[in-house]
Order: C-alpha cells, then structure tokens, then sequence
C-alpha cells in the first residue's frame, strides 16, 4: 500500500472524517483500558461523530466509563454496542451538554435512567417526575437537600436525551422542564414540611407558579418565579399562620437554592411578588386581592397572565388564580395600559449592555421578549372577551390568536416557528454547561457544538461552515420577530374595516376582526376616539384601489408609531388627510412604500404635535423632503436668500414677492420643525444633545427669517420703484433685536427690528416717506392672513415706542440716544445685530450704538438701581393672572428673563473692557463672563442648563400645540408631546416638571447672587 494510503486509512484521520477536531487526543482515549476495543466499532464511532461535539462526548463516555466498576462497565459497553436508542441518548447527551457529563461522572449509574422504554418515560408528567423524586429522596443515604439535586439532575437527564435524540420536540421540552421544576418545589416543600412540623400544621400554603415556570416553558436553567400564598387551619391565628407558612417557604426556597456539595437546582425567586422584595414573603388571599385591587402596576397584571398553582394546597392555590383572574382580564382597560406596557419593553432593551445588545436571544431586538410582549399584549386587550385566549403558554396562546382571526395564520406560524427555534438556541446555550445565559456565545468551539446540535433546525448545509450557518439562520429569524413584532398587532386592525369581494381577508389566512374588537385595540393602543380612527382606516384602506393595496401594506407600522405617540389620534387623523391630499400623486405612495424610513419619520411628526403637521397640510408636496438623505438638513442663510431672492425677482408685485418668500418659508419651517421632532439636531435625553438640537434649530430659524426679511424687503423696494418709475430715494437697513438679534429664535417668536434709512443727497424729504412707505407695506404684506404662516415684525423697541418714527436716520438715533435714551434702551441695543437691507449701514448703526451697550464707565449706581427696579417690577407685575411662577418659562422663577437679565447686566458693566461679553448671544456672554472670573463655573452652568431647558420647554410647547405659550400645557395629551420632545418617554411628564422646577430653582438662587447682590 501507498504512504498516502496509509495516511488516509490513520485512525486520527478516520476520526477527523467524523468530525472530531482533537483526533490525537481521541485516540489516546479510545487506547484507555476502559475504552479498549472501541476504537474498532465503526458504528459507535458513527454515532460519536453524529453528536454536537464528538470530542465532548468521547471525553464524556471516557469519564463516565473509568468511573463504573468492572461489571457495570462491561454492562454500558455492552449496551452501546447493541442498543441505538440508548446509543443515541447517552452520547447525544454527553456530546451537548459537559454539564451532564459531570453528573454521570459523578454518579455512574445514572446511565440507567436512559434505558428504559416505557410509556411515561417517552413523555412523564409531573406526577412520574414526583414519584422518581420521592423515591430517590426517600432511598439516598444522603441529606435530603443533596439527595433531592441528585435526583433532579437524574431526571433532567432523560429530559435533556430526549431532547437531543429528538424523541421530544421543544414544546414538550419546555413543559417536561417545568413539571420538573413544579414536582421539585412540591419535593422541597414535603422537606420542609417534614423539618418543620408545626408550622406545617398551623397554615395552609400554596404556591404559584410564575414566569415560564407558570407557562409550562421553562428554560434548562432559569430563576424559578413564585408567589406564596397562606391561610390559616382552623383554630390557628392569622398572624401566627403566616409566620408558620414563611418559615416552609423560606425553607423550601432554601432547600432549591442554596449550594451544596451537590451545587445547586436553580434560584426560587419571589420578587413577583405584591410590593416585590419589600413585601411579605407570604400574604393571605385576601391581603392579595387588596393589593391587586388598589396599588398593582401593569406589568403586574400582565404577569399573572402566567400564573398556575404548582405546589402546596391546590384548592388554595386555584382559589388564588379564580380570585385574580377577572383583574388580569380588565388590565387593558386602565388608563395608559398600551404606554405602560410599550415602556416596560423600552426599559428592558434600554438596561441591555452595548456589548450584548448583538448577542442577546431573550431581550434584544428581535429576541424572545419580543415574541412574548406581543403575544400577551394581545392576550390582554382580546381576552377579556375570549376565554380561548386565556393560556399562560406562549405557543397556546398564539394558536388561540390565530384560530380567533386576531393574528393571521401565515404570520402565526412565522411566529412560532422564530419562536421554537430561538428557544431551542437558547436551550442548547444553556444545556452545554448548565449556565442561566441568554447570549450567544463567542467562542468558535462553542459555537460549532451549538451549530452542529441544532443541525436539523437550520435551513442550511452545517457540513462545510456549521457556525456560519448557524448566524443566517439567526438572524433570519430575529429579523421576521422584529418585523412581525411591529406587525401583528396593527395588521388585523385593517380586516374590520375593510371588505373585499368575496369577503376575502386583506392578508391571506386572516379572518376578519370585528368592529368591536377593533374599537377594544385601538382604544388599548391610547385612540381616544377608536370610531374616529376606524373611521379614517376605513377611508385608507377600503377597496381593491392599487392605492387601498399600499395603505394596507404602511398602515401597520405606521399604527405601531402613532400609538407610541403621545396623540394617536392626531396622528392618524393627519395621515388621513396628507394622504387624502396626495393620494393621486404617483410619487407620494411610492415614496412610504419603498423608503420604509420616510413612513415612519412621518408617523412621528404627524402625531408629535400639531405645528409640523399645520405646515404641511398647507403644502403636503414637502413630504418628498422625509425622503431625501439630507432632506431636513439646514440649508443655511446663503442658500435661502439665493432662492428666496430669485422667487421675489421673478415676481410682478410686492404681494406676489413677499408671498413668494413666505412659501419658501413655510416649507423651511417644516423643514426644520421635522428634523427637531426626529432629533435630527441632537440628542433630546441628554443636557449636551439637547443645547446642540436648540442652537441649531435656533439658527436655522434666525436664517430663515432673516433671509424672508431680506426677500420681502427687496420685493417691496422694487415694487415703489416700479409704481413711482425711479430708484427708492433711500437705503434701508433691518437691525435684529431681542431673541431675533441673538440668534436664539423659537418656533413662535416674532421678529423684533429697528429700521434704519440714509437718504439719497438732495432727497431727504421723499427719503423719508418712500422708506416708511416700504417698511410698513413689509411688516403688512408678512403678516397679512393667508395659506403660509405669517412672519410677526415688531418695531415696538425703537426709540419712543410704538409712538415714535418708524423709520429713523442714523442722525436721528444718535440724537436721541445721546439725549433721551433710558438704561434699558441701552440693555435692548445688547442684542441689535444687522440682519437685512444695506450691509454698510447696518455696520454704522452699530459702530453708533456699541458706546451705548457697552459703555466705558460701565453702570453708574443709578442705572444698577433702575434695572434691578424694572426687574422686579417685571416679575411682580408681568406674571399672567393664574400663572404658577415655578413653571414661567419666561418671567418665572429661574426662567429666560433671570439668566438674559444677569448676563446682560456682565455685559453692560464690563463689555467695554472684556472683548467676549460683547457678543449678541446670551450663552456665549455667559461662558465669556464665565471665563473672565465674573462668574464661578458652577453658578454659569446652572444658569446655562436652566436657560436651555426654558428655552427648549418654549420651543416644544409650540411644536406640540401649533401656538406659542409660556408655560408647561395644562391638557395632559399635551403635556405628555412636550416631555416627549424632551426626552422624557412615556409617562414621566411629572418627572419633567419636576426637574424644571429644581434647576430653576437652582439659577433662581444664582441670581439672587448675582444680579440682585
């Protein structure tokens, strides 16, 4: 024979064709004495390549050989040789699981348990599983609580063979687990019964079953969830009787619990609870119903979903689950059922480390908590009228949603088949070593034994990359969970309001939902009005129009985003009509359809609040801006005078010019409202993201108006010129003021200006007139009724208020300046910053006011004494009757009028000689008087977080209402869009105001310091 020949025909490489990756070591095993002779049967040596990891199950075989005496090993040898079903089981086992290897190691002879056929040994119930309990605690010379994990992991054994020889599919599994885990608390309690006696005596106690170990679909390893509840034997005091019952179930829990020299079975925890780990540990039921009854969250209720007697005094415990019962079925009529719920799953994927969220099975996206939440969200909102649905098990339930026409069959069986397969992962993970884990493994080696044990599963050829196999077969998986996840609670929505010919279903496989439950989901889902919203669907939806079809598709998920708004109504409501408005557009639909994310971007801003959806009523074509990548980027103040401009030049009058730029502004205040909302400018739940998202929607809305205010004037200019047949005899220059001048606009804010002219020589009279002439029709023409959102100009800041000129020469406020000007005109000019018309003019304006602003010999006592007057005078005077001073966000305590007035004093008392104060900007005076020692760190960053937040509550409360106001709304939908906006999710509106009102407080304090001395 050939050296190649002889190479092939090694053992190692006989063994490397099997499968196994150490063949050096394999075949150092197989020359054991125990294992002699084995190295020569093919078929074991089939079967040990056949298991998840042959290397694993020979060691395991080696072990569990060395450890038998001579006749029971040649017994076991014996047995292997002859018989498959004990072959497969054994070896299945020890190549899936080093845990259970271990066991065998250490107890020999528990290969026995894998050779019987029986019936009840093909699927034992809780009663066998309590039986070999018993009976092995019963005979083991052992203590009790050693003697009681023996026996468990004996039975566990057979569980997990049957398993791995795929004699029991994961359903069964699952339950075999948890009637092993119910008969094993059943054990322990008779231990602790037998220890205590007396206290046994003196109460009746039942345990509960929670969590998967109440819906028979217990993991391999998992904390096993319980409530207690006792009553007392007759004679016995209730106070003494549930002491007695504490006792046994604290026994009992220690008994399962803790470790021994036999380990441990797994953790009981009872932290589900009434009042969780600061509650008793046994209540009566009684005591129970009182505090399901007054104090119980949501969550709690959807727990006892679950709930199943498992141990103790079974007429107790079915009294418990018959007293709760009706509560559980009434939990989706409380108020914010669907928030609650939907916030419980955010916080649990919030809590998920970064670097688990791509390996986790059980709380990621996509991973079983997924599954589960939508299962028993609809249990909850449909079982209060459909006893068929009432299953505390996950696969039972979605069954009983299918075959009631809740869920559709097609996405049932998707479902379920995600589901067995995530499990049956997550099962293999936890069975190689008996670990409570729900991540994915790292490990290559580990890897491959979870591929290769779950080759049947995947759609895939294992041989050539079983781990890469395994990852598609994953993912593809989490990627339908997710998908049905946003899915299959909106979908069947669509089957009650629309009728196709035949009655056919809109999805195949779907029943139609009646109207009625239709109304209780969406009502559930937060509608306050579900037949107006079955209404608008119905309007969506109906027919077999190319454009029903679409709807039929978007509707769905964008169902799932108005309902984790904080108005689903006017979400939809605004959906409805954009879509009424476009429907005939070929583009509109198409764009939903195929950019999944310019759907739900407009979900969002639809049902955020009523600005963005105002603006876009008035032009719905400024959808097509959701689809573009950069669509809702600023453009910034070049890009837009350039086409506001070219708009004004085509026009023929100033109204058309000034309509024109007001389009354009229209469209850019969409614009940027849809990218706040969407957090396009930063992050609203932190303080940094938060000042960058309020900076740079100010900017963009101090460019927008300033390049309008450019467009608008020119338009008027050029329409004079046009009437009058000559050039305007002036030039005209527009100085900012107020918020507008420190580019620190709001979405409600009007446009504060002087206006400013310089007569033509040998003009000054008609100089005059023309540039009023012009100034007026533009303040006119911005704010005139019409489609697009006015632009408010308010001159009331120039010198002699609303009775002086509108219109002045830089002559005529210089002499007023120097004769009559008061302090706060001084203050006011802080903020006076060119924004349109004559540039060079503008520049001499400010040349003439910074004397004034930032004057050499800073604040005289007098003036300090005025400010601080017009001050206070402000606050006790200009607060609106009724307004709570703690939440002003203007004029209240620790508000915008607190910090700008402080900063602004730094400014007029040190601007002359500290070049950073002179700036228009309040934060940016803030950091520079920061910097210059005015101010200490602390004190200017309590100021600056408080400015920011008032500023950005100002801001939300216009986005959310579609009108500017001052103060947190009173209307609590519109409340909840405004902490929505800032960050606060779901039901933490209290928590907003209650933060407003310690950092105000805080600047308050500041102030005190500060500015009042």
């Amino acid at each position: 024979m050939s050296a190649a020949g002889n190479r092939l025909s090694r053992p190692e490489n006989r063994l490397v064709r099997r499968g196994f990756t150490d063949p050096e070591a394999a075949v150092r095993r197989l020359s054991a004495p125990a294992l002699v002779g084995l190295a020569d049967d093919p078929i074991l040596l089939d079967a040990l390549g056949a298991t998840a990891d042959p290397d694993l199950a020979l060691l395991g075989l080696a072990r569990l050989l060395e450890a038998l005496p001579d006749d029971e090993r040649q017994a076991l040898r014996d047995t292997l040789t002859a018989s498959k079903p004990l072959r497969d089981r054994l070896l299945g086992v020890l190549g899936a699981s080093a845990a259970l290897a271990d066991h065998l190691a250490t107890h020999p002879r528990d290969w026995h348990a894998l050779v019987t056929f029986e019936l009840r040994d093909i699927h034992p119930g809780i009663a066998d599983f309590r039986q070999e309990l018993e009976q092995q605690v019963r005979d083991s010379p052992a203590e009790p609580a050693d003697a009681l994990r023996a026996a468990y992991r004996r039975c566990l054994l057979t569980i997990a063979a049957r398993d791995l020889s795929d004699t029991a599919d994961f359903e069964q599994t699952a339950a075999e687990l948890a009637d092993l885990a119910g008969a094993t608390l059943r054990t322990a309690l008779q231990i602790a019964a037998e220890q205590e006696p007396a206290a046994a005596d003196a109460c009746r106690l039942a345990v509960i079953g929670m969590g998967k170990c109440g819906g028979r679909e217990l993991n391999y390893v998992s904390d096993v969830d319980v409530i207690f509840v006792a009553e007392a034997r007759e004679g016995v005091e209730e106070s003494r009787a549930l002491q007695a019952a504490t006792r046994l179930a604290a026994a009992m829990m220690r008994l399962c619990s803790d470790t021994t020299r036999e380990g441990t079975i797994w953790p009981v925890d009872a932290n589900l609870r009434p009042e969780g780990r600061n509650g008793p540990l046994v209540r009566t039921l009684a005591s129970h119903l009182a505090y399901y009854q007054r104090w119980a969250k949501t969550w709690e209720f959807q727990a006892l979903l679950k709930a199943r007697p498992v141990a103790g005094d079974a007429e107790l415990g079915e009294a418990y689950v018959t007293a709760l019962a009706p509560m559980v079925w009434q939990a989706a009529e409380r108020e914010n059922f669907v928030a609650d719920v939907q916030q419980m799953r955010r916080r649990v994927i919030d809590a998920i480390p970064l670097t688990e969220v791509d390996r986790q099975l059980k709380l990621g996206p996509g991973g079983l908590r997924d599954v589960e939440f939508s299962v028993q969200l609809l249990q909850l909102v449909h079982g209060r009228t459909d006893p068929e649905l009432r299953s505390g098990n996950t696969l039972t339930a979605l069954r009983a949603l299918s075959a009631g026409g809740y869920v559709g069959r097609a996405d049932a069986a998707a479902l379920d088949s995600a589901y067995r397969f995530l499990r049956s992962l997550e099962h293999r993970i936890q069975l190689h070593r008996l670990r409570r884990t729900h991540l994915m493994p790292t490990d290559p080696a580990d890897l491959r034994l979870l591929a290769r044990s779950l080759a049947p599963m995947i759609n895939d050829d294992t041989r050539a990359d079983p781990v890469a196999a395994l990852n598609r077969e994953w993912k593809r998986h989490a990627l339908e969970v997710r998908r049905l996840h946003e899915k299959l609670f909106y979908r069947p929505l669509l089957t009650a309001v629309a009728n196709l010919s035949g009655g056919e279903a809109l999805t195949p496989g779907t029943p139609a939902m009646t109207p009625e439950a239709a109304k209780a989901r969406l009502e559930a889902l937060g509608f306050a009005d579900p037949p107006a919203a079955l209404r608008h669907l119905q309007a969506l939806a109906s027919g077999v129009s190319r454009k029903a079809a679409i709807q039929r598709t978007l509707l769905p998920v964008l169902l799932a985003r108005f309902s984790d708004s904080a108005d689903p109504d006017a979400g939809l409501l605004g959906f409805r009509q954009v879509s009424d408005a476009l429907g005939r557009t070929p583009w509109y639909l198409r764009l939903l359809r195929d950019e999944s994310a310019a759907a739900e971007d407009l979900a969002r801003v639809l049902s955020a609040g009523r600005l963005a959806p105002d603006l876009l009523l008035r032009a719905p074509e400024a959808v097509a801006l959701l689809g573009d990548p950069r669509g809702l980027e600023a453009r910034g103040r070049q890009a837009l005078e350039g086409e506001i401009m070219a708009a004004v030049g085509r026009a023929p009058s100033a109204a058309q010019a000034v309509a024109a730029a007001r389009s354009v502004r229209r469209r850019e205040l969409f614009r940027t409202s849809a990218g706040d909302l969407l957090g396009r400018f930063g992050d609203a739940a932190t303080s940094e993201g938060g000042a960058e998202a309020l900076e740079l929607a100010s900017n963009a809305l101090t460019d927008l108006n300033a390049a309008t205010l450019s467009g608008a004037l020119a338009g008027c200019v050029a329409d004079w010129e046009r009437k009058h047949g000559e050039p305007l005899p002036a030039r005209i220059a527009v100085i900012a003021m107020g918020r507008f001048g420190g580019h620190e606009l709001g979405y409600g804010s009007d446009a504060d200006v002087l206006f400013v002219h310089e007569p033509l020589p040998d003009t000054e009279h008609d100089a005059a007139a023309a540039a009023r002439s012009v100034c007026n029709e533009l303040r006119t023409l911005l704010a005139a009724p019409a489609t697009e959102p006015p632009l408010l100009v308010d001159a009331d800041l120039r010198p002699e208020g609303r009775q002086g000129a509108l219109v002045r020469t830089l002559g005529s406020y210089r002499a007023y300046y120097q004769r009559w000007s008061h302090v706060w005109e001084s203050q006011a000019l802080l903020r006076a910053e060119p924004v349109a018309g004559d540039q060079e003019l503008g520049e001499r304006f400010v040349e003439l006011i910074d004397p004034m602003r930032y004057p050499a010999e800073g604040v005289s006592e007098t003036d300090l004494r005025e400010i601080r007057r017009i001050k206070a005078r402000i606050e006790n005077e200009r607060l609106p009757r009724g307004a709570d001073p703690t939440t002003h966000t203007k004029i209240g305590r620790g508000g915008l009028a607190d910090v700008e007035w402080t900063v602004q004093l730094f400014q007029l008392r040190h601007g002359h000689e500290l070049p950073g104060l002179r700036t228009t900007r309040t934060r940016q005076a803030l950091l520079a008087a920061v910097r210059a020692g005015l101010l200490n760190a602390e004190d200017g960053e309590v100021l600056d977080t408080a400015w920011v937040l008032a500023s950005r509550v100002r801001s939300a409360v216009m986005l959310v209402r579609g009108r500017p106001g001052d103060s947190f709304p009173s209307e609590p939908r519109e409340l909840a869009g405004v902490a929505r906006y800032l960050g606060y999710g779901a039901g933490r509106t209290g928590e907003l105001v209650d933060d407003y009102r310690r950092l105000t407080r805080r600047a308050r304090s500041v102030v005190e310091r500060a500015f009042y001395g």
